[in-house]
């Protein structure tokens, strides 16, 4: 396509590509949340993905060599599990939001794998997390276990 205005137009497409692969492949996940009514949901999830693609991309653009892409994984890592450890709260003796906590972090890995253009690895992750939300109470329920995660 070339270059108009300074930009080049064909890493605008690759880079929605992967912003929208990374958006689309965690709905699922957001979906179940929002409704089992569980905190973060359409909006968080999604977001997180997207963000941790895009942190990647520019990292992938910028940086050179692999000391300094594992620098911004680690990074990256460690600000999603920030976000993530909100949404686990304790009521009594009770605690809730474990996993949607390891969800968001999941979605953030789902991101980042999309921004390595590792789509297999982000489907693998969007699929296993909406199955272990959607499915992983009633199983929990059937090994005796009352308290359902949120």
């Amino acid at each position: 396509m070339g270059e108009i205005l300074g930009v080049e137009w064909s890493e605008v497409w690759n880079h929605l590509l992967h912003l929208g692969a990374a958006f689309g492949l965690a709905i699922p996940i957001g979906w179940d949340r929002e409704q089992s009514r569980r905190g973060p949901g359409l909006r968080t999830f999604p977001l997180v993905a997207m963000g941790s693609c895009a942190f990647l991309l520019v990292g992938r653009t910028l940086l050179e060599g692999s000391e300094s892409h594992a620098r911004l994984l680690y990074g990256l890592m460690t600000g999603i599990g920030f976000i993530g450890g909100g949404s686990i709260l304790k009521h009594g003796g009770t605690i809730s939001g474990t996993a949607t906590a390891a969800s968001i972090w999941n979605t953030g890995a789902l991101g980042a794998a999309v921004a390595w253009d590792r789509y297999e690895i982000a489907l693998v992750l969007s699929a296993a997390n909406f199955v272990v939300l959607r499915y992983g109470g009633a199983a929990k329920h059937l090994v005796g276990h009352t308290k359902d995660e949120s």
